[in-house]
């Protein structure tokens, strides 16, 4: 018992340990540094919160950042949410940017609004999360947050390796395994990850795979980074439940209206970070990156059911020098490019209906190449204020190849073949103060984006792409980042943005290109150390995400969705919380976690006619360290059993629900061999 209580001993401290640490963070200037040199707000999930949590989907793991919140739809499918409204189509694939150690998943212009599950979040490092415009370091899609991936590194022994296997009652099946190691200079991390579904709904079973490779090299001042990656998704899709609260129905929300929807998806991305220090203060970087893609799935959300393929493949570079110039300034400054060609065609088998035409509605092609310049300076006006200063400046082109007859076919309309340049430029602007371990941080920082290419030529009728300019936001964001006492760390930020040129598509399914809202909210993310063996993390955030303009939706039954000058934009909530409390008895070598998730009261749609009440899980984890190198854990989703939705929506004049899993049990086993 002594062994077992001095095991237990250590793992509580270093639990506590973990929770005080200044962690270190890439993701707010495209380099390493503590968060407390951040000038802005900055989330980590570090790799013991990830292994902990063993999530089944993203969400559950970014729910413990503040303002963030994925709708989980049907198996691996999501929607995003960042100090913003859920969003859908172009404007949710668009508005959030998704790295992988620094570097897009994705080229702009060709968003996936599901792209989380092109992440290997499973065996991550540790997640990382901006909220709010990151248009400055990072260009395009940077406009509501950032969440960054990064891959583990390789061990420093000469070989490690590790499993993970876990079953739950719904029948989902998970494993990951890893070998590592370093030898000499080089270093080496495979990981390989698995998934099996039979599905909570009925015929919406998925098998997934996902793979990463990484090579480390070191000598001297040069470092190298290389990183291998791909997934493989092949799912059966569940479609909304329909009818006033469906979600509730314990029969009607297992069921599946839509059996013969599905989603097949592949993606394989390269990347090699070389970085050259040839003194101390000076870092040269250049990262060269490879990226491809392809997805077919059935469009069951809409009436055509048409069947969509698109796909991508790019390459390109992102390039900064890091320069230490004196102790007072500091500056970045670099250069990215990337080509792309991407290809989307839209067909219906259905016979013809209404303006919905059996045969092709879409088919083209889009070749896209994107310059971006940057810059970047921060510099010490004292011993505790330092100011900052950073802008970007993007150009991109797409040209367009129609390869269906031009013009319009029922709704549809398929432009002609041309060709469209955009620029932006994002500034930003900021103040951090010193307050003994914390800071005080002050900003303003603008996100812009060409419209996604899906914007600009999956037109309806009576629609051109002339309207259409890029997306802005501009933000203002003040907060403050320390210690109340010995025992509790706080982050506290409030902030207020306004977004031109908002891009989405109305209840009538027609392009709206010049929206404009609004998004002011406060919030707060805390850790108390109650006790030595006792640890709560808190998050919360209140938000107002409102319409800024008019406009009228004329349609039955979509006329109750026209849009007023400040009614809540639908799918936003104004209270998301969370609380995880943590005990790990000194006694024994466990630990506990109670962990509650609060989605507050939205409105379904853009009228603020029909709302969804919200709701509140607890989930419950266990985990016996059997010794050292063996644990096993035990899991409970939904302990209260709530039914709830997972999104709640109203289209069509129908209220639509992806009901949440109702309570699961499952059980994993994790070695370190």
């Amino acid at each position: 018992m002594r062994t077992c209580g001095a095991t237990a001993a250590a793992f509580a401290a270093l639990v506590v340990a973990e929770a005080r640490a200044d962690q270190i963070v890439v993701v707010a200037e495209r380099r390493a540094q503590a968060t407390s040199e951040v000038a802005g707000n900055v989330a980590v999930i570090d790799a013991a919160e990830i292994a902990r949590a063993a999530a089944d989907h993203p969400s559950e793991i970014l729910a413990r950042a503040p303002g963030v919140l994925i709708h989980r739809n049907n198996g691996q499918e999501h929607l995003t949410s960042i100090r913003s409204p859920v969003l859908t189509g172009g404007a949710g694939a668009g508005s959030f940017l998704f790295l992988e150690n620094g570097a897009p998943l994705r080229s702009a212009g060709f968003a996936n609004v599901n792209a989380l599950f092109e992440a290997h979040t499973e065996i991550a490092e540790r997640i990382e999360i901006v909220r709010g415009p990151s248009g400055a370091a990072y260009g395009a899609n940077a406009i509501h947050g950032v969440i960054n991936v990064l891959t583990p590194a390789p061990s420093p022994e000469p070989l490690a390796a590790g499993l993970f296997v876990s079953g739950d009652t719904v029948e989902r099946f998970k494993g990951s395994a890893y070998v590592s190691g370093t030898q000499g200079a080089h270093g080496v991390h495979a990981a390989f990850s698995l998934a099996s579904e039979a599905g909570y709904r009925a015929d919406s079973g998925l098998d997934q795979q996902k793979a990463t490779l990484r090579h480390d090299y070191r000598a001297g001042a040069l470092s190298i980074r290389t990183v291998l990656s791909g997934t493989n998704l092949n799912q059966e899709t569940a479609g909304f439940v329909e009818g006033p609260d469906a979600y509730r129905d314990p029969d009607l929300r297992r069921t599946n209206p839509n059996p013969e929807a599905f989603r097949d998806a592949k993606a394989a991305r390269l990347s090699s970070e070389i970085a050259y220090a040839p003194r101390e203060g000076l870092t040269v970087s250049v990262t060269p990156f490879a990226r491809w893609n392809e997805m077919r799935f059935l469009m069951h959300f809409l009436p055509s059911q048409a069947f969509e393929e698109n796909g991508h493949w790019s390459f390109g570079a992102q390039s900064a020098v890091y320069a230490d110039a004196s102790d007072r300034l500091s500056f970045i400054a670099g250069l990215d490019w990337e080509y792309t060609e991407g290809y989307l065609t839209e067909t219906q088998s259905l016979p013809s209906f209404g303006s919905f035409p059996q045969g092709v509605h879409y088919d083209y092609e889009v070749k896209a190449a994107t310059v971006s310049g940057f810059a970047q300076a921060r510099y010490a006006l004292g011993a505790r204020l330092t100011a900052g200063l950073a802008a970007r400046a993007d150009w991109t082109r797409y040209d367009y190849d129609n390869r269906t007859a031009a013009g319009a076919t029922g709704r549809f309309l398929r432009p002609e073949d041309r060709t469209d340049d955009f620029f932006t430029l994002s500034p930003k602007a900021s103040l951090l103060y010193a307050l003994g371990e914390g800071a005080a941080f002050l900003s303003y920082a603008r996100g812009a984006r060409p419209p996604q290419t899906t914007d600009l030529y999956r037109l309806q009728i009576n629609q051109t792409t002339d309207g259409a300019d890029p997306e802005k936001i501009d933000a203002v964001e003040i907060g403050w980042r320390g210690a109340l006492g010995p025992r509790i760390d706080v982050e506290a930020v409030a902030y207020y943005m306004v977004k031109r040129n908002f891009f989405f598509r109305d209840a009538d399914g027609f392009n709206v290109d010049d929206g404009k809202t609004r998004h002011v909210g406060v919030e707060i993310d805390a850790t108390a150390r109650v006790a030595e063996s006792l640890t709560i993390d808190a998050n919360a955030s209140y938000a107002a995400h409102t319409y800024r303009f008019d406009r009228e939706v004329a349609s039955v039954p979509q006329a109750t969705e026209s849009i007023r000058v400040g009614d809540d934009v639908d799918t936003a909530p104004r209270w998301l919380a969370g609380a995880r409390l943590l005990w790990t008895p000194r006694a024994v070598p466990a630990e506990l976690e109670a962990e509650w998730v609060h989605v507050g009261a939205y409105f379904m749609d853009a009228a603020n006619s029909a709302t969804y009440p919200g709701h509140d899980l607890l989930h419950l984890r266990a985990t016996w360290r059997v010794d050292a190198r063996l644990s096993l854990s035990l899991t409970v989703r939904n302990a209260l059993d709530a039914l709830y939705a997972e999104r709640a929506d109203f289209a069509f004049g129908n209220e639509r629900y992806f009901p949440g899993e109702e309570r699961t049990f499952g059980l994993a086993l994790r070695a370190r061999l």
